[in-house]
C-alpha cells in the first residue's frame, strides 16, 4: 500500500512534489482531512501560477497548446 500527501484544487489531486501514477482498476480510498494543506507556500506558488497564466493569455504571440495542470515548480 502507498500514500500520497497533497491537496485538492479544482476538482483534482496534487501532491507537493510527486508525480502520482495509479495503476489502472486499483481499489483507492481517499481521506479528506478537516485542515488545510500545511504547505504554506500553496498561495504563493498558486498566485505565481495564475500570473504566468495570465501573461500566456495576454500574448499576441502564437502559443503552442499544452495541459495547464502539468506543470510543476522546480528550484533553480
Amino acid at each position: 500500500m502507498q500514500a500520497y500527501e497533497g491537496y485538492f484544487l479544482d476538482g483534482r489531486f496534487h501532491t507537493a512534489d510527486t508525480k502520482v501514477r495509479i495503476p489502472e482498476r486499483r481499489r483507492t480510498i481517499m481521506t479528506v482531512l478537516d485542515e488545510p494543506a500545511r504547505d504554506e507556500n500553496v498561495s504563493c506558488r498558486l498566485a505565481a501560477i495564475d500570473e504566468f497564466l495570465s501573461v500566456i493569455d495576454s500574448c499576441d504571440e502564437p502559443v503552442p497548446d499544452f495541459e495547464r495542470d502539468s506543470f510543476r515548480e522546480v528550484e533553480i
